[in-house]
């Protein structure tokens, strides 16, 4: 007996590590794994081996980001979040990472299957919205905002003012429907067969997120291709040359010199090989705000997963297709509200990798 469970120890701490059980395939960078969501709706995680990188930014980065090029609000602190300078971390272990950002489609099966109601969609519940008749901030009289918070609107419509598509990323989720996303997944792949012992289907840690997001490099860049705004063209969706819909205006502010295709968000992958990074991965900036699993630190991000035990906010990473190039960065790092907010410039990505315990605080 004690053999036994010695055996399923180690077995349980192999897998953990992102490592194959003797006598079957060692998983390689890049090697895919496909959760079957019914109907010929699949999820796509792409293996990522262990590694190092640096979490963070430069202040040359962060000048940059808050420069004319960058457009970011300066005079804030939200650059500090990213910490004083790029600190070195490790990631240990092996773990996949979803190819996309979760789908409106993949979100769906979801709901089907467990006559889910996220937060937004609950007695009382609201989601930040766009409101169409906004036309402009009037910086210089009274400063108004495009987002508003709406009862009745969810991730089936979050008043895009243009028909939702089963391939754009589903939003107005927040980031306990995230999670119960990925616990649905994870019962639902351990059920077929499919998931080895040890591993679980969750939102990804933030060190897991960021060195995803950095591609395999090994240096201190704003974006994962490099440090040039230029060499992001075809590769991201941002605040850029795009009219907003029925209109002739594009988001104010400062933008990327090109026209992505998008004012809002665009399909999942949609650039192609140009748009993944080093790991395969698509969409690791731009498009939606990606919420993980860590409780936020202002003080910088964390290589173990940060749990804290009141004024819990939720770490959300990669900024989103209205936001200015210098928020679209590797290192750029925000706090939601709370665990129930969510907005219809957020999203998620799941994570496949080793059990991580974090107990979701009450409403």
């Amino acid at each position: 007996m004690c053999n036994m469970l010695i055996s399923r120890f180690l077995l349980v701490g192999i897998l953990s590590a992102g490592l194959a059980p003797v006598g079957s395939a060692q998983p390689q960078k890049g090697d895919v794994k496909r959760a079957e969501l019914g109907g010929g709706v699949r999820l796509e995680t792409v293996y990522i081996p262990p590694g190092e990188f640096l979490m963070g930014s430069t202040p040359e980065e962060k000048l940059w980001a808050t420069g004319i090029e960058g457009g970011a609000q300066a005079g804030t602190n939200r650059e500090s979040f990213e910490g004083e300078k790029p600190r070195p971390m490790r990631v240990k272990y092996g773990f996949w990472m979803g190819r996309t950002e979760v789908t409106v489609g993949q979100f769906r099966k979801f709901a089907l299957a467990t006559s889910y109601v996220t937060d937004a969609e609950k007695p009382g519940g609201k989601t930040q919205c766009f409101n169409p008749k906004w036309t402009g901030y009037n910086l210089r009289s009274k400063v108004t905002h495009p987002w508003e918070p709406m009862a009745g609107k969810s991730w089936r419509d979050p008043n895009f003012q243009f028909k939702l598509r089963d391939d754009f990323p589903v939003v107005c989720v927040s980031w306990t429907d995230a999670r119960a996303f990925g616990e649905w997944l994870t019962k639902h792949e351990r059920t077929a067969g499919r998931l080895p012992e040890g591993l679980e289907y969750r939102l990804p840690l933030e060190v897991e997120w960021e060195y995803a997001c950095r591609g395999g490099s090994k240096k201190s860049t704003a974006f994962w291709w490099g440090d040039e705004l230029n060499d992001g063209e075809g590769r991201l969706n941002i605040s850029a040359v795009d009219f907003l819909p029925d209109r002739k205006q594009k988001w104010p502010l400062a933008s990327a010199p090109w026209s992505d295709g998008f004012a809002f968000v665009s399909p999942v992958d949609h650039y192609g090989e140009r748009g993944r990074n080093g790991f395969g991965l698509a969409d690791m900036l731009g498009n939606v705000w990606e919420v993980v699993l860590d409780h936020f630190d202002p003080t910088g991000g964390h290589e173990e997963l940060n749990v804290t035990t009141e004024n819990y906010r939720p770490v959300c990473r990669g900024g989103n297709y209205f936001d200015v190039p210098g928020n679209a960065r590797c290192a750029v790092r925000l706090g939601l509200a709370g665990p129930h907010y969510s907005d219809s410039r957020d999203g998620f990505r799941i994570c496949l990798g080793p059990v991580r315990t974090v107990k979701a605080p009450k409403k």
